[in-house]
């Protein structure tokens, strides 16, 4: 706490309460039986959260923890959006580009996910930058309630897929992917017919006689 040097009383509350939830989850979840069991099912997400009796989303964040030298897992990285995309969560032991700023892609199923509340979407995605990325999705409630008016998105890069059970069925070396952005202002996709916004600083290239694909069509350099 001291080496932390919160700004102000209310900051350092924040971060004791912080700190008290990871502790509770390594009590919950003790490093070594969690590992163990995540290895051994698959990271079967309903077994993981039957065994030590907790819900999908501590046991998702749990995951992301998963970085000791001598007993790594699969790097995933762990995020939670409400209904309008707000980010109120978000955590990662490998390089997912989260956008800082800016709505969601609404390409990724992370937003599908409440129209099939308490059901695991699965999906293959590609960032602009190249990289695939297994990812799973699915609603939690919110605390205090049981509406599923939050959910969460789970996901590592595709290399590590073959270790989860929830990709099994798929074809990992000719996968159907799905290309996605950090948000439409930081996103050189193109066409994209979800496009909201135009891309910072791509020159427009609108046609007053065609109609394109996306509404904010752009120089591709």
């Amino acid at each position: 706490m001291d080496q932390a040097a919160p700004p102000d009383p209310a900051s350092a509350r924040l971060l004791k309460v912080s700190l008290a939830n990871t502790l509770a989850a390594a009590i919950l979840m003790p490093y070594g039986a969690f590992q163990t069991l995540a290895e051994q099912s698959g990271y079967d997400m309903d077994r993981l959260c039957a065994r030590f009796g907790v819900s999908f989303e501590q046991a998702a964040h749990r995951l992301t923890t998963l970085s000791r030298p001598t007993a790594r897992g699969v790097p995933f990285f762990f995020i939670r959006v409400d209904r309008a995309g707000n980010v109120s969560k978000r955590y990662a032991s490998s390089a997912f580009p989260f956008a800082r700023f800016g709505g969601g892609c609404p390409r990724w199923r992370l937003h599908d996910a409440f129209g099939s509340p308490g059901r695991v979407l699965t999906q293959i995605v590609e960032t602009p930058d190249g990289q695939r990325w297994f990812t799973l999705a699915r609603t939690v409630p919110r605390q205090g309630t049981h509406d599923h008016d939050l959910a969460v998105g789970l996901g590592c890069e595709l290399k590590h897929a073959h270790r989860l059970i929830h990709a099994k069925g798929l074809n990992l070396d000719a996968p159907e992917v799905t290309g996605i952005g950090p948000a439409c202002r930081l996103c050189d996709r193109h066409p994209c017919p979800q496009r909201a916004e135009p891309p910072q600083g791509r020159p427009l290239t609108v046609d007053d006689w065609a109609k394109s694909v996306s509404p904010y069509p752009f120089v591709i350099s």
